[in-house]
Parts: C-alpha cells; structure tokens; sequence
C-alpha cells in the first residue's frame, strides 16, 4: 500500500471514530486534505467509495445513518470497534517476542514489531527471554533476501494466480511460468514456493533465488484445489531433497561441508585431504551439492553425478 493512501485511510478512520454523530461526506471531504485535492466530485465519490470498502475490510464497523433531511452520513462507533482486553501469560508473551525476533532480518520485520508494540499497549506483559542464558549462542532468524518473496507472500494469501521468470539450474535462460501459488517454506535457509504449475499441470515447487525479474499478478480464480499445509511442507521437503531413498557416495575436502558430514551415515577419513561419505540420495540432492563447488566429487551412483555435472555446467555458460 503506497504512503499516501495509508496516511488517507488513517485520516479517514480517525474521522469517523472521532465524531459523535454521523458526517456526511462533504464534511468528510472538508476535514482530510487528500479529498480537498481530489479534481472534481466523482474523482472524490470513487476515493471515498474506495476507501471505506478498503477500511471495512481491514475489520473497521463502519455505520451508515440517514438523518432527518436525507442526507447520508458515516460513523465507526468505538465501542463497536473495542477489541477485548489482551489476556497473555508471561510464557505466551515470551513466545510472541521470541516469534517476532525471527522475522528482524526479514522484510516483516516492521509488520512483527509493529504487532508486538499494539499488543504491549493493549496490556501484554513485558516477558523476558524464557531461553536466554540456556540457547545465548542461537538468535533466531530467517533471512528474506528475495526481491519475490513479499508479492509470492501476498498472492498465496489473497489467493491470487502470478506469473514471473524462472531460471532453473540446469537451464542457460529463465522460462515463464504461470502459477497457482500455495505456500511459502523455508527449508536449509532457502525459500521455495509450492504451486500449481498451469502449464504443466501439476504441482511444482521453485526456489525464490532462481526467480528473475518482477512476479506478475493476474485476475482469475484458481484452477486447482489448493492441498492442506501439512502436504505442502511434505511436497517441499520431498523436491529440496528431504525425501531419500538410497545411498551415495561422495568425496568431500577435509574441513570442508560440515552440513553434508552431519547428514552422513558413514566417514572414511583419506590420507589425501579428501573424506569418503555417505549420505541418503533422494530428489534434489545434486542442487545441494552443487552449492559446494569444487569441494565436493560425486562417485556414485552415475545418475547423481552426471546430474551434478549437466547443472555445474549450465551455471559456468550462465
């Protein structure tokens, strides 16, 4: 929402919970500056219109009273609009600041922080850290550095179709694809979307990181029955390469690749400053290993390596 409009609605809400008896509109036009500068009175009449449907739906009871000549006025009675007392315990209170602090390094940090000094003001206690002394090494954070992230974010939420440029790893040049946006998951502190691809016709999962350019938004229902979030997690998980069905064995450099060493069933230390492991192989493992350029040499099995070697390939004629 642009500044200018948000300053608006505001002026506009304060108007209305502020008065005690209906104001029409023209004592509304006279009292907020942006409708003085609307051109005429239909440019005013669809602003106005606009923006007490956008009110209504942020939540605002907003009344709508006919006086005794027949002209309409408009009111947001403040005890129709009173939340209830915030009624949180110290350890509620504790997880809602722990949450908060996860999204400081994100783009809804300012939304966190905000809600969090809305919840104070309406009487949450001020719990200390019920963690800290016992996890002080650990912050946690999850890092949004995707341009994509805040319009995918908005769509799986209003439920809105996109379209944008996506590179995969394989690929030299980025396709459009056109989706049906479920959910947003973070998974080894990357961000992927899952969706309905419309042009494939199936579900499809895509790391932000690979999406270019701006995401487009476009009019129209979904086409496809969005699954439970439990299912999306599980289908992430699966094409990020949770899911592992078998066994490979990679060569890794001594001190290098500690989150492979961690996930491995077996080490053999070499005397060549190279490490012999196994890990569980299972659908998206050769993009993960990718990541570790030249400190990792795949043995086996001869799919996962050639796989390793097209994607190693399209990033160098990238």
């Amino acid at each position: 929402m642009a500044i200018a409009k948000a300053e608006r609605l505001m002026n506009l809400a304060l108007c209305l919970l502020g008065t005690r008896r209906p104001l029409s509109k023209r004592e509304l036009r006279g009292s907020i500056e942006a409708y003085l500068e609307a051109g005429n009175d239909e440019s005013f009449n669809r602003m106005f219109e606009r923006d007490k449907d956008d009110l209504r739906e942020l939540g605002l009871v907003i009344e709508t009273v006919e006086n005794l000549e027949g002209e309409i006025g408009y009111l947001a009675r403040r005890d129709s609009n009173r939340l209830p007392p915030v009624s949180l315990d110290a350890e509620e209170a504790a997880a809602l600041g722990l949450a908060a602090k996860v999204w400081q390094q994100a783009r809804l940090a300012g939304a966190a922080s905000g809600a969090l000094q809305k919840l104070r003001a309406g009487g949450m206690p001020e719990a200390g850290d019920p963690y800290e002394g016992q996890h002080s090494a650990i912050e946690p954070r999850i890092p949004v550095h995707e341009a994509a992230f805040e319009p995918l974010m908005l769509a799986c939420r209003d439920r809105r179709p996109v379209v944008f440029d996506y590179r995969k790893s394989t690929a030299a040049r980025p396709e459009t694809r056109q989706v049906e946006p479920w959910a947003l998951e973070c998974w080894r502190g990357h961000w992927y979307l899952a969706g309905h691809d419309r042009d494939r016709g199936a579900e499809r999962v895509f790391r932000l990181s690979r999406i270019t350019g701006k995401v487009r938004s476009r009019a129209g229902k979904y086409t496809a029955e969005v699954p439970d979030v439990v299912t999306v997690r599980e289908t992430v998980a699966s094409w990020a390469g949770e899911s592992a069905d078998r066994s490979a064995v990679i060569r890794l450099r001594a001190g290098a690749g500690y989150p492979l060493r961690s996930k491995a069933t077996a080490v053999r230390e070499g005397g060549d400053g190279w490490d012999e492991l196994e890990i569980p192989y299972g659908h998206g493992l050769d993009a993960w290993l990718v990541e570790f350029g030249p400190d990792v040499v795949v043995v086996g099995p001869a799919d996962l390596r050639a796989d390793v070697v097209d994607r190693l390939r399209a990033v160098a004629k990238a």
